[in-house]
């Protein structure tokens, strides 16, 4: 139960960049990382068992082919580029530990069961630390040295507010997962409520990113979720089933009879739709995405020039001319998971990520559980514009859906039902 915990608490303050550790140069969720990977080493060395889990050895096929990658790409950016080494011990530090708790999360011989455990810690440590920011950011609580706005925009206890939004966009589907698959009516209320402040803190994150992406999981959950309920009918007509086919069927008609009306309220809708972008869709959000299109079009530039093998850990563009309004320091990363690894590794790097994802869409998908579908397209279309590589969160995520497609059997897709 303390090395659940441990992992939870690990996971779920990585977001916390601005509180370090006194006398360390790392945070609290870095803390909690190294000590559970210590308490797990010494579990094995003494005797403990372990179990080569399915979801373990792809971990460790995907980890050992992305370290052979960076090893080549920063083989390659050593004699053909200049290597910032503070980038580059940062990234390698960042996957030595994520490759260590993902792999040892996945020996474990009832992994299942202790990631679920760790995944309710988690929701429960996230709610009361977004509560206790939610108060340093109005002001009800005093803490010093956080500075929780970036302008206009909350970032509680993250560098930045994309950080913030990140976790929120990724504890949500969670959430909603244990919610929907537990028979303890309490722990439905409290996985039901701890919705309401990650919602509300992502809202206040501004990240255009959040909207799409909540957006469009909501939209994923509730297709899989009609999908379940017309299937587990068992051939049985009911008015309610009934009722619901026929707003399904009548849906596509009464659009195009609405159409005419959308059409002439197009401005109004419009404006509706920046209104909940950040900076309401002007000056904020065009700078952002041309700052985006610039770095993603010298990311390709530059990976083409190494032959496609990568340069190694760490960014590797040079400042943009977009980026006089961002104050930011050079050298840049691309903000996208796909070109920043493509970057360090190669086309093989990203290769390897997108079979690792793709395995563990499919382990979700035979989990017959709908939350986890939506939990990873969440990460899916976070990772689009930004760089989430290195958050344990993500992996987290990847591992918990790796592992509950281990046993598909019990799955739940339709009428969910598992105890929490």
């Amino acid at each position: 139960m303390m090395r659940d915990a441990l992992l939870a608490a690990g996971v779920a303050l990585s977001f916390a960049s601005q509180i370090s550790v006194p006398g360390l140069p790392f945070g609290y969720g870095e803390l909690f990382l190294i000590i559970w990977i210590m308490l797990s080493l010494g579990r094995i060395l003494a005797g403990g068992s372990i179990v080569a889990t399915p979801a373990f050895a792809k971990l460790a096929k995907f980890w050992l082919l992305l370290s052979l990658t960076l090893a080549v790409g920063t083989f390659v950016g050593y004699f053909t580029s200049v290597l910032y080494l503070t980038g580059l011990s940062h990234d390698a530090m960042a996957y030595v530990l994520l490759a260590s708790v993902t792999c040892l999360a996945a020996l474990e011989p009832d992994a299942e069961l202790r990631l679920r455990r760790s995944a309710w810690w988690v929701i429960a440590i996230a709610t009361g630390a977004f509560l206790v920011q939610l108060g340093v950011a109005w002001g009800w609580i005093h803490q010093s040295d956080v500075e929780p706005w970036y302008w206009d925009r909350l970032r509680g206890w993250s560098e930045n507010p994309n950080q913030l939004a990140l976790y929120c966009a990724v504890f949500g589907p969670l959430a909603l997962h244990l919610a929907t698959t537990t028979q303890s009516r309490w722990a439905q209320l409290f996985a039901f409520s701890s919705l309401v402040p990650i919602f509300y803190v992502g809202r206040l994150t501004k990240s255009d990113t959040y909207l799409y992406t909540t957006v469009l999981s909501g939209l994923v959950f509730l297709g899989l979720w009609l999908r379940a309920w017309f299937a587990s009918s068992s051939g049985k007509a009911t008015l309610s089933r009934e009722i619901a086919l026929l707003l399904v069927v009548g849906a596509v008609p009464l659009a195009i009879a609405a159409a005419p009306y959308v059409v002439t309220e197009e401005s109004s809708v419009a404006e509706f739709a920046k209104s909940l972008t950040k900076d309401g869709g002007d000056e904020a959000t065009a700078e952002t995405f041309d700052l985006r299109v610039f770095l993603w079009g010298q990311a390709i530039e530059t990976g083409l020039q190494s032959w496609s093998l990568g340069l190694g850990p760490g960014p590797h563009l040079e400042r943009p001319p977009v980026a006089d309004k961002q104050f930011l320091e050079r050298p840049f990363e691309a903000h996208s998971t796909i070109l920043d690894l493509y970057l360090q590794g190669g086309l093989v790097a990203v290769l390897a990520l997108v079979w690792i994802v793709g395995s563990a869409a499919m382990s979700a998908w035979r989990s017959r559980f709908d939350a986890l579908s939506v939990l990873l397209a969440s990460v899916v279309v976070f990772s689009l514009p930004h760089l989430i590589i290195r958050h344990p969160i993500v992996w987290f995520a990847l591992t918990f859906c790796l592992v509950a497609g281990m046993h598909p059997a019990v799955g739940q897709r339709p009428g969910y039902a598992e105890v929490s």
